[in-house]
């Protein structure tokens, strides 16, 4: 099949190349257009997101906020002048429509304490804008229109104060805006690197251009099939920055693959069948190579988590792109240009002769000494990967932003400078499905919920309709819910109503333990476990370190699935690519000691702050979700050198009868090629990981370079020989009845 379309795209390469050509025309309209980002996780039903969802129904809300810290190295809090330039600041706000409110110190007498920083020299004020905000957004949720908070912050200005943003709705602009921004500067970096790889590889100008036309063209259609995509799902800010990154790498690797094989080709016969042969051959390890990436990031969907999920699809869309380019763009090319694809040759660089003979030597060392190479290479592995043990899980905050950005400098400077700041917050939701949560005898059971929470470890105040001041009794706070609304005190009846809806109550435990230390968890874990019995309610826990339990534990559960899902997928895909039951197996577990040994490399670093300082970032806890992100794509890209060595180890295997021949043969043709292309697609995974400003795509590009390093030198070019080599025959066993059948495209 795919020898008679090379035959076709030979002799049709103008239409072909017309035709292949033509997608990019509605590409280009939607690329115009700007999908609505999504910078929060939104995960399932989990107890934190069904708690929110609790009080958005039956409690009034909150309003959408926006933070500014006012600072001054030499003026006070106190003094009037530092109170009239903050005044100055904020007056555009006072006439804005959309402005509900604004809070500041000097909203009491004396000023409110809290909203002054420790040394006097900063205030925080908040505004409140229309509308009604999820309950408790700065848990996990923006609340902002787009545009709204750009808007709004561009009329804060002041001439003597420092001026900086805080909260959720900024650190979503600054999330979006730094991810957009890091993706033109990654690509300006990232693509004349490949050139000059691309350049050594082939040591012609010509063919080296081909590959970075077929990424360019292939990301360029998954950045447009990304637009369309958020039409009908929401879309994670980082999206974009996966089609560029595996777009580019996949895109690049398999046109490389197939250019290189074609010159190799042209050797020995005219470009009618050169090109047939290339896409038999090298196109058809590119299909499978292919659906292996597809396989891995369609697990993505099996999270169920719309923003995650969509990194799945938009890397899916881009490395379909990247397959139809390579079997239709690029061979309608190399027809065209037949032997010129060798022109403007560069001179001394003479890659392949040096190179070939380079991969024999390495080829004859490993049949020597199999054992010898495969045992401490494999525990090699093994040792590398050993800091996963130590792996810890966490959301996003500011902290992952770069210093230089406002939403991270007024986080710091809120949590550095005013007093409780930094404090937790868990918030109970006790639920009863039928009657008010105000009857005498739920209040004299929430009344011992509530103080059998204030003698916890770690809490530091609990608030509730049963703790509005010190000593009121349980009978009197009973008395005192059952007070109509219309006779309750105003100060009572907002504490009442923003407290207490037609079925629920919340009861708010507030903590000096940071958010993301290991005392804040095991309190919620505790409160959970351990909380005095309500018969007739349920008792939901949300806040900011509920919601990032429960989100750990969803990755946690997602991940046997997926995981399961790739490896199976990809084992049967290879199945039918090799005929070898023993083959996809060994893959299998080459695989997964390249991922653990990235995983290692991801906590040393970037957990545990190795390299912090040259790679500008904040050590923290690993963003819950990238270890799974990295699995899917990683396992599915790992296979592209597989493939390769295997589907040539198998052409040579059925020439000549003989294992270890096959495999010195196919690692001397293949090896400057998978070093070659690792090189490539580690360089732009390196590319997106040091220039991007964002952890997250930090983390990201630079474990998923080190795992494609690892998985091109010391797993393709030692482990696997050596391991086919100790197998012998048996890696091409398979059961007699799938043996008789042919494999796919042979």
């Amino acid at each position: 099949m795919l020898a008679a379309w090379g035959r076709v795209a030979h002799r049709f390469r103008g239409p072909v190349l017309f035709l292949s050509l033509l997608p990019l025309l509605p590409a280009a309209w939607l690329l115009t257009r700007e999908n609505d980002l999504e910078v929060t996780v939104r995960p399932p039903a989990i107890e934190a997101v069904r708690a929110v969802e609790l009080l958005d129904r039956e409690l009034p809300g909150q309003p959408p906020t926006i933070g500014f810290i006012f600072s001054h190295p030499g003026l006070r809090a106190t003094d009037p002048a530092f109170r009239a330039a903050v005044e100055r600041a904020l007056a555009p706000l006072r006439s804005d429509s959309r402005i509900t409110r604004i809070r500041t110190p000097w909203d009491t007498s004396p000023p409110d304490a809290t909203r002054i920083s420790r040394d006097s020299h900063r205030v925080h004020v908040t505004v409140e804008l229309r509308g009604r905000a999820p309950a408790f957004a700065s848990m996990t949720f923006g609340g902002l229109p787009p545009g709204l908070y750009a808007s709004v912050r561009a009329q804060v200005r002041s001439d003597t104060l420092d001026v900086a943003t805080v909260g959720a709705a900024a650190m979503n602009h600054d999330f979006t805006e730094v991810a957009r921004t890091d993706l033109r500067r990654s690509e300006l970096v990232v693509l004349p690197l490949v050139l000059a790889l691309l350049l050594l590889v082939f040591g012609s100008a010509v063919a080296a251009t081909l590959p970075l036309l077929v990424g360019v063209l292939a990301v360029a259609a998954g950045l447009a099939g990304t637009v369309v995509l958020g039409r009908f799902t929401s879309v994670s800010a980082y999206a974009n920055n996966i089609v560029s990154m595996v777009g580019l790498g996949v895109a690049i690797d398999y046109s490389l693959f197939i250019v290189s094989r074609f010159r190799e080709e042209l050797r020995r016969g005219d470009g009618a069948e050169a090109l047939a042969r290339t896409l038999t051959t090298t196109g058809r390890a590119v299909v499978f190579s292919g659906v292996t990436v597809a396989i891995g990031l369609a697990s993505l969907l099996l999270l169920r988590t719309s923003s995650v999920s969509s990194m799945g699809l938009a890397g899916m869309i881009v490395v379909v792109a990247a397959v139809f380019y390579c079997l239709t763009f690029l061979p309608a090319l190399l027809a065209i240009l037949g032997p010129r694809v060798n022109a403007l040759s560069l001179p001394f660089v003479r890659p392949d002769r040096a190179a070939t003979a380079f991969w024999y030597r390495i080829a004859d060392v490993v049949m020597a000494r199999p054992w010898t190479v495969m045992v401490p290479v494999a525990v090699a592995l093994v040792v590398l990967g050993l800091p996963l043990r130590q792996i810890r899980l966490g959301a996003d905050d500011a902290s992952t932003l770069p210093t230089w950005t406002e939403a991270r400098r007024g986080a710091d400077l809120l949590r550095r400078e005013f007093p409780g700041a930094d404090a937790s917050t868990i918030v109970l939701v006790v639920h009863y499905r039928e009657g008010s949560p105000l009857q005498p005898e739920r209040v004299s059971r929430l009344y011992d919920l509530s103080r059998w929470l204030r003698t916890l470890p770690g809490v530091s105040r609990v608030d509730s309709i049963v703790d509005l001041a010190p000593g009121i009794r349980r009978e009197q706070y009973q008395q005192i819910a059952a007070v109509p609304p219309a006779f309750r005190p105003p100060g009572l009846d907002v504490a009442f109503r923003q407290l207490v809806g037609e079925h629920l109550t919340i009861v708010v435990v507030h903590s000096p333990l940071p958010t993301t230390s290991d005392e804040a968890r095991g309190l919620v874990r505790r409160i959970r476990r351990a909380q005095p019995p309500l018969p007739d309610a349920e008792v939901l826990l949300t806040g900011p370190v509920a919601f990032d339990l429960d989100f750990i534990a969803v990755v946690r559960d997602a991940a046997p699935a997926a995981i399961g899902f790739v490896v199976l997928a990809t084992y049967v895909a290879l199945f039918l690519l090799l005929r070898s039951a023993l083959l996809p197996l060994k893959a299998v577990v080459m695989n997964l000691l390249s991922i653990t040994a990235s995983y290692g490399a991801l906590v040393w670093i970037f957990q545990e702050g190795h390299l912090a300082g040259w790679l500008h970032f904040t050590p923290a806890p690993i963003e819950t979700p990238i270890p799974l992100i990295m699995f899917c794509i990683l396992y599915g890209l790992s296979m592209d050198y597989e493939v390769l060595l295997l589907s040539r180890t198998r052409e040579e295997y059925l020439k000549t009868g003989d294992n270890a021949a096959a495999v010195r043969e196919s690692l001397a043709h293949t090896g400057r090629l998978i070093t070659g292309a690792a090189a490539i697609m580690a360089g732009v995974f390196f590319g997106f990981g040091v220039v991007n400003s964002v952890t997250m795509i930090k983390a990201m590009g630079i474990g998923m370079g080190l795992a494609v390093i690892v998985d091109a030198t010391i797993v393709r070019a030692l482990l696997v020989p050596a391991t086919m080599r100790l197998l012998g025959r048996w890696n091409w066993w398979a059961p007699a009845v799938l043996a008789r059948r042919r494999p796919w495209g042979a």
